[in-house]
């Protein structure tokens, strides 16, 4: 009974996104207030139904309903409990129901939150996200309905893919959603914008919000991924430039410059037209994200569905509100006003340059990602693009990116000195020159390129600290006006810095472990030891080690250093026997400054008989650990932005007109 209740809510979270979309475009048209009011409620009642929805599909997995089908294919009596609550949107029908939940939050937090929006401007957008989520309510509905019973009800499921069974892609999805979702606001904003032909100041700062709070999810469900594909695969790297991890990346780039872009139109109000661009751009990319994931056409560990009939209905989807959002704005976009002028050296061309430089790198991507697909369409040729072209393509692009960070907040608006901003960052550059000529000359071995990466990691980091130190004048005034003037800063220029810190600790991250990675792969029996980067590793044996759903093999490495043991290892060779399929599972040691990462291979025959030797990967990751800090800064920063009342509340409250009392009212 409570399948049927879920998949009716579902049907009537359709009925009323249709409505949605009729009341949040035609009452502006009409110019109707109770219909733009209607809009609003509409929305809220929406994210009611399919909480309701998504809720009864949930208790399904916890009760371990089998006669869902969705139930009996990704789940089990005997997984854990952790597992049976992921597992719902652990598979294409559930996490396609969550992808639509997600979308109506929003439209109903846009709807509850967005007071000081123009009425007309609310109800357009509202109207937008009531047709996304009728389309993809629509898609679940009649393509991927996770209610559908299955008869006889079987005894027992067939468990969810093993690999899925872990924390970090337990919780990796619905970040990851709510950044893809999270661009559909601001692609509602920029659709209502193109409608009512207006873009102006207060519409920048009523999508950045939104925008922010998708980039800062989309970049968690990024590194949850990338954490979970580091320590979970076994294969001892974090990125790996995988088609479906490109398919995350495109959007965050896209969403990156959106919101530098934003700054512009609403403190100059220039850029109008490309920054409604880059809203329709940014969702759009998600959109082809989710259509790679999910059509057929890439295999890859991420992907979640193998269906060419669904991959057609979601492509239908993609060219409707591509197509759809492009011809709008080749419609409308002339009609919008021009901004401010402004001097080629100015903070505007800056963030012009940090576009560019966005959208080349995502073009760049883009390219590399659909390439083969494009190639084996047309020829059947079937070509594999990795990692040789993305760091050729990609790396070159991002690095004048990443030196220009700095530069951009320190530059001042519409007319700047290059020379004096230059001599602000001293301090930085000093620092960047000394850390690389380190690196050069006293690190053994270290590579040019290594010292240049660590050169820029400090260069970002550095300036944003003096960013930080200009803004309050530091050494400028006394001391004490100093700190008040820092007690006073925005949360939005500590979130810019913090957020641009993390990106040069992500880069110390990203250097460290490209240039000073070790991998030995051995044959080890008990008793013997191998040594990787400043370690040595003892192999103590293997042990059994049964699990709740599952039977492994577990070994045991003494980890020395120094001819100190500094801890244990214990590796995992994983087999479950309902899923029928072996999984391996890293054990690492991680300090601040590196990780030590050991993989249990097959066993092997031994030299003598009765021994067993085992195939071992161990892997020596300098600064690995500062690739996952470096994101947590960012996605801090971004935190502090938001808590900006400033950029929260977008513009200021509209005053009510003055009118006359009643005459009782003035009689009284």
């Amino acid at each position: 009974m409570i399948p049927e209740i879920g998949h009716f809510a579902l049907v009537l979270a359709l009925a009323v996104a249709v409505v949605q979309t009729g009341l949040g475009l035609y009452g502006p048209a009409l110019a109707d207030a109770r219909l733009m009011v209607m809009a609003s409620r509409a929305a809220s009642l929406q994210v009611i139904l399919l909480i309701v929805s998504f809720a009864a599909l949930t208790y399904a997995f916890v009760t371990s309903d089998f006669s869902v089908i969705n139930v009996y294919e990704n789940s089990h009596s005997a997984k854990p409990m952790l597992y049976k609550v992921t597992g719902v949107w652990g598979n294409h029908e559930g996490s396609m129901l969550l992808w639509v939940l997600i979308l109506a939050i929003f439209g109903a937090s846009v709807a509850n939150f967005g007071a000081n929006l123009p009425d007309s401007l609310k109800a357009r957008v509202l109207g937008v996200q009531g047709l996304i989520g009728a389309v993809f309510s629509l898609f679940v509905v009649l393509a991927s309905n996770p209610f559908v019973r299955l008869s006889p009800t079987p005894i027992n499921g067939t468990d969810l893919n093993p690999l899925l069974q872990d924390p970090g892609l337990a919780f990796h999805p619905p970040f990851l959603y709510g950044g893809y979702v999270g661009l559909s606001v601001a692609f509602s904003f920029a659709a209502a914008a193109l409608i009512e032909g207006r873009v102006d100041a207060a519409w920048a700062r009523w999508v950045r919000p939104w925008a922010l709070a998708a980039w800062a999810s989309l970049t968690v469900g990024i590194a949850l991924g990338s954490w979970w594909a580091y320590y979970e695969l076994g294969w001892g790297g974090y990125w790996f430039w995988d088609p479906v991890e490109n398919a995350s990346l495109m959007p965050w780039l896209a969403a990156t410059a959106l919101l530098h872009s934003a700054i512009v139109v609403e403190r100059r109000g220039a850029l109008k037209s490309w920054t409604v661009l880059l809203a329709i751009l940014a969702f759009s990319l998600s959109l082809l994200g989710t259509f790679l994931v999910r059509s057929g056409v890439l295999t890859s560990v991420h992907a979640f569905a193998v269906d060419p009939e669904r991959g057609l209905f979601i492509l239908a989807i993609l060219i409707f509100f591509i197509g759809g959002a492009l011809a709008l704005y080749a419609w409308r976009a002339p009609s919008l006003k021009l901004g401010g002028l402004f001097a080629p050296v100015s903070r505007e061309s800056a963030l012009v340059i940090n576009n560019l430089l966005l959208t080349a790198s995502t073009a760049a991507v883009l390219i590399g990602t659909l390439y083969p697909l494009v190639l084996e369409g047309v020829t059947g040729e079937k070509i594999s693009v990795g990692p040789p072209f993305f760091n050729g393509t990609f790396i070159p692009i991002i690095l004048p990116l990443l030196l220009l960070v700095p530069f951009g907040p320190m530059l001042a608006w519409k007319r700047a000195d290059a020379l004096a901003t230059a001599q602000r960052l001293y301090a930085a550059a000093v620092a960047a020159l000394v850390v690389g000529l380190i690196a050069l000359f006293v690190v053994e071995g270290a590579p040019i390129l290594a010292a240049v990466g660590l050169a820029i990691a400090t260069w970002l980091v550095v300036g944003a600290g003096v960013e930080i130190a200009e803004r309050v004048k530091l050494g400028k005034i006394p001391f004490g006006q100093s700190m008040n003037r820092l007690k006073g800063l925005p949360r939005s220029a500590w979130g810019t810095a913090i957020a641009h810190a993390g990106v040069g600790v992500l880069v110390f991250g990203v250097v460290g472990v490209t240039a000073g990675a070790q991998e030995r792969v051995v044959l080890m029996q008990a008793g013997q030891t191998l040594e990787i980067g400043p370690y040595e590793l003892t192999f103590e044996g293997v042990t059994p080690a049964p699990g709740p759903n599952y039977e492994a093999d577990r070994g045991i490495f003494t980890v020395n250093r120094d001819g100190t043991a500094v801890g244990q290892l214990t590796p995992e060779k994983r087999f479950y026997p309902v899923a029928k399929m072996p999984t391996t599972e890293a054990a690492i040691r991680t300090t601040i400054l590196d990780d030590v990462y050991v993989v249990l291979g097959d066993p092997q025959p031994g030299a003598a008989p009765g021994q067993t030797q085992w195939i071992v990967r161990a892997y020596h990751n300098p600064l690995q650990p500062l690739v996952w800090v470096g994101c947590i800064i960012m996605v801090l920063g971004s935190v502090v932005s938001l808590s900006d009342r400033r950029l929260r509340v977008g513009a200021p409250a509209r005053r009510k007109e003055n009118t006359p009392p009643a005459a009782g009212e003035a009689a009284a």
